[in-house]
């Protein structure tokens, strides 16, 4: 019986590591969604124009 329990510790110790450090990842869709969404460039416009001046100045 130590044999059977050591051996089905063994067994789950390498499962374990194939799918934690082995496997490549897989994605799914809505994960691939997401990481496009997160990736694209964020359109940026300059506001610096528009802030006012620093108190106590005249302009």
């Amino acid at each position: 019986m130590p044999y059977l329990f050591g051996g089905l510790v063994v067994l789950n110790a390498i499962v374990l590591s194939y799918y934690l450090f082995l496997k490549p990842p897989e994605r799914s869709k809505s994960v691939q969604q997401a990481h496009a969404a997160l990736t694209q460039p964020i359109e940026f416009s300059n506001s610096a124009a528009y802030i006012p001046p620093p108190i106590g100045t005249k302009k």
